[in-house]
C-alpha cells in the first residue's frame, strides 16, 4: 500500500471516531503533511470542545532551584552553593499566594528542585502554608518525579506520600517529569530520576486516590517518532485504565543553558505537528493544551486550530522555561489572553484547575458547571 492510500485509511478512521494504532501514529508523525494533521486534529478538538478555548488565572511557585538531579535538558537547577541557588521561606510562600489572591487567581502551580538537604516535612509544610493562607486557591503541586523522591527519602509508599500531601491541602498534580518514557531516550537525558514505570504508577495511584492530574511530553531533542508515539500510547493506556488525566501538554525542548545546547530548538511547524498528533493519538483525553509560555503566544494561538483547546493561563512568575532561554513574557493579562483566543476565532472560557467554569463578579469568583468535553 502506498503512502497516499495509508493516509486515506487513517483519515477515514479518525473521521469515524476510531482509535489510531501505534504503527499508524508513527506513519502520521513521519509522513503526514502538517495541514492534514491539523485538519484531523481540529475535527476531534471541535467534537470534544466545540469552538471554546479555555484558560485559567494562575500563578507559579518554584520553592527552590537546588536539585539533587542533573538532567541534561534542565537550565533551572542549581547546586547548593551556586550563586543562583535559592530557597523560599514561609513568609515568601505567604507573600506569593497572597499575590495570587490579589490577582484573582484560582490556582497556584508548585514544582521545583529536589533539595537534598530538605526533609519531607519541608515539602509538606509548603502545601500546608499555602492552603492555610488562601484555602480557596487550588494547589496543583509536585510532579511524579518529586513524589517518587519523597517516597525515597521517607521510605514510604507513593500512596502514603500522596495522602500526606492531600491532608495538607494538595488539590491535583501537574504532568511534568514525563519527558520521554522510552529508556533509549530517558537514559540519555535524565538517567537518574524516576523512570517511566514509576511515573505511570504514581499517576495511577493519584487517580485511585481521587486526584486528577495532567500529562506531558518533552519533544525536540534526541527522541525519534517511535519514541514520541510510544509515549503517547502509554499515556493513552493509563487513561483507559483510570480516566484520571485532565489535559495533555506537549512541551518543546528549549536548549539554551542546558547540557544539550548544541541541539536546535524545535520549529513552529514541529510544535504544531506535536499538538495535532497528540490530539489525534490521545482520543480519551478531553483537553490538549498549547502552553503559550513554551510555544510563544503566536504559535499557541495558531495551535487552537491544530487540536489544542486550552492555552494555560496568566502564569505569573514562570522561570523554568525562561532559564532555558524562553523569550515569552513571564505572564499575560486576561485581556491579552482573550485577544489571542478571539483572534483565533474561538470563544474564551475561564476555567478552574478541574475544568469548571469560573464565574466572576468584580473581585469575587465562584465555580460553575464543568466545561464542555464530548
Amino acid at each position: 500500500m502506498d503512502s497516499a492510500e495509508t493516509l486515506k485509511q487513517i483519515e477515514e478512521k479518525v473521521v469515524a471516531g476510531k482509535r489510531v494504532s501505534f504503527e499508524e501514529g508513527i506513519f502520521l508523525d513521519e509522513h503526514a503533511d502538517l495541514l492534514t494533521l491539523g485538519r484531523l486534529a481540529n475535527l476531534i478538538r471541535e467534537r470534544k470542545n466545540g469552538n471554546y478555548a479555555y484558560y485559567n488565572t494562575n500563578i507559579h511557585l518554584n520553592p527552590t532551584n537546588v536539585c539533587v538531579y542533573r538532567c541534561r535538558f534542565c537550565a533551572f537547577r542549581s547546586d547548593l552553593k551556586a550563586e543562583k541557588a535559592y530557597v523560599f521561606t514561609d513568609d515568601m510562600l505567604r507573600e506569593r499566594i497572597l499575590e495570587a489572591r490579589s490577582q484573582g487567581a484560582t490556582e497556584i502551580h508548585v514544582v521545583g528542585g529536589l533539595h537534598h538537604q530538605m526533609k519531607f516535612d519541608w515539602y509538606v509544610n509548603i502545601i500546608r502554608v499555602l492552603h492555610e493562607t488562601c484555602p480557596e486557591i487550588h494547589i496543583k503541586a509536585w510532579t511524579a518525579v518529586e513524589i517518587n523522591w519523597f517516597s525515597f527519602i521517607t521510605k514510604q509508599s507513593t500512596e502514603w506520600v500522596l495522602q500526606q500531601m492531600v491532608d495538607a491541602g494538595l488539590g491535583s498534580m501537574p504532568g511534568g517529569g514525563a519527558e520521554i518514557f522510552h529508556p533509549e531516550v530517558r537514559d540519555q537525558i535524565c538517567e537518574h530520576k524516576a523512570d517511566a514505570e514509576n511515573w505511570v504508577n504514581c499517576h495511577r495511584i493519584a487517580h485511585q486516590l481521587g486526584l486528577r492530574s495532567n500529562a506531558t511530553m518533552l519533544y525536540g531533542h534526541v527522541e525519534k517518532a517511535a519514541h514520541r508515539i510510544d509515549h503517547l500510547c502509554k499515556l493513552r493506556a493509563l487513561q483507559d485504565e483510570t480516566g484520571g488525566f485532565q489535559t495533555f501538554i506537549p512541551l518543546a525542548f528549549h536548549p539554551e543553558n542546558t547540557g544539550l545546547d548544541h541541539i536546535q530548538k524545535p520549529t513552529g511547524a514541529m510544535d504544531l505537528r506535536m499538538v495535532a498528533l497528540s490530539r489525534i493519538m490521545l482520543d480519551n483525553f478531553d483537553h490538549i493544551k498549547a502552553y503559550w509560555i513554551m510555544l510563544g503566544e503566536q504559535i499557541a494561538q495558531v495551535a487552537l486550530g491544530f487540536g489544542a483547546d486550552d492555552i494555560d493561563g496568566t502564569v505569573v512568575h514562570e522561570i523554568i522555561y525562561h532559564d532555558a532561554g524562553a523569550k515569552t513574557p513571564e505572564g499575560l493579562t486576561v485581556k491579552q489572553i482573550h485577544r489571542l483566543i478571539q483572534e483565533a476565532g474561538r470563544i474564551p472560557v475561564e476555567r478552574d484547575t478541574l475544568y469548571r467554569r469560573v464565574l466572576r463578579d468584580g473581585a469575587n469568583w465562584t465555580v460553575g458547571d464543568s466545561v464542555m468535553a464530548g
